[in-house]
């Protein structure tokens, strides 16, 4: 992409590599841009837990996906239940997504994670689970309500 846009460019027209560095980012962040989902949140809303959720990570190097896409995909598998590896291709790897949603879902001291919190003050509505979490719970429901029972000893 950077290679396609300095070309659109005349090299004539920069007087430093900052102000060529400018454009190109510039450029880059003019890319098509996904699909949007129902699950989305707004980048305002975003910037507002965007702290919160950068305080999880440390910072060794810097990140290489774009946090609030990580959490678009997070509230989409929370909303829709589908497998990470079955996100659509237009969010960040599902490796990339699955690791942040990890790290953000550990429980603090208090049990109650980073990932309940920004979602919190987000104003999400939707379930806070994945849906093989559910699914977990359901099937640990169950069996509890078997043994309870006297069924499946």
């Amino acid at each position: 992409r950077a290679i396609l846009c300095a070309t659109i460019f005349s090299m004539e027209n920069f007087h430093d590599t900052q102000s060529l560095f400018t454009i190109l980012m510039n450029c880059d962040n003019r890319q098509m841009k996904r699909k949007s989902y129902a699950s989305d949140i707004s980048r305002e809303r975003f910037a507002e837990i965007e702290p919160l959720l950068r305080s999880v990570r440390r910072s060794t190097k810097p990140p290489t996906v774009d946090r609030y896409e990580v959490f678009c995909a997070v509230l989409y598998v929370l909303r829709t239940g589908c497998q990470w590896r079955f996100l659509p291709s237009d969010f960040p790897k599902w490796q990339n997504v699955y690791a942040y949603w990890r790290k953000w879902s550990q429980a603090d001291q208090d049990g109650i994670s980073v990932l309940e919190q920004a979602l919190k003050k987000s104003g999400w509505r939707g379930s806070r689970e994945t849906g093989a979490q559910r699914a977990a719970h359901a099937i640990n429901c169950r069996r509890t309500e078997r043994e309870e029972h006297g069924y499946g000893g």
